[in-house]
């Protein structure tokens, strides 16, 4: 079997209201909080954070985008060029208790060229992780505040988080190594 789903469009959604009320919980509120979302599928994320933030707080959180194609340290060893997308930053994010959401952590390294990319912008109060996959294999010492789940795989898989902004879709799916591989070389 290529591919296989372990979210559903349900599962997602009750992950996604849960990281929304621990956000808020451990900001003690909603005073300077700021969600940045990782392109590419961080990004939807945190607006529906903040949507279901808005539900149950009657507030609206700032949201943003960044970009971390010229911060990524990979780029030399994987042979690829950079993809470089625009960060969209809504407000000065000195001194805010930042949320920087992603979709997959795997090894960290995404997370840390994020972290690098915001400190270029400005300097928060603190930086939080939420993402809504954490598979594992960490190569730097990155762990996240709110976690949608925690799935268990192995190296070679290919964890993947579909929306429907993004592709029509809300589901997670496990595809198996020969199909990641294959994914992989198509640039997806």
């Amino acid at each position: 079997m290529p591919e296989r789903i372990i979210m559903s469009e349900d599962q997602i959604r009750r992950a996604i209201v849960r990281i929304a009320h621990e956000a808020v919980e451990n900001n003690d509120g909603c005073d300077d909080l700021v969600l940045i979302g990782i392109h590419t599928r961080g990004v939807p994320l945190a607006h529906r954070i903040a949507e279901a933030i808005k539900v149950f707080e009657n507030i609206e959180i700032p949201v943003g985008a960044i970009g971390i194609g010229l911060h990524r340290d990979d780029l030399s060893y994987l042979g690829i060029k950079p993809v470089i997308r625009p960060n969209d930053i809504p407000i000065n994010i000195t001194d805010k208790n930042v949320v920087l959401v992603d979709d997959v952590l795997f090894t960290g390294r995404s997370v840390r060229a994020a972290m690098d990319a915001l400190v270029d912008i400005g300097r928060p109060r603190r930086i939080l992780l939420a993402v809504l996959i954490d598979r594992g294999h960490r190569e730097l010492p990155i762990k996240a505040n709110f976690v949608g789940k925690n799935i268990p795989s192995f190296r070679p898989e290919r964890i993947q988080l579909r929306l429907r902004e993004t592709d029509a879709v809300d589901e997670v799916v496990v595809m198996d190594p020969a199909e990641a591989a294959a994914v992989q070389s198509r640039g997806g």
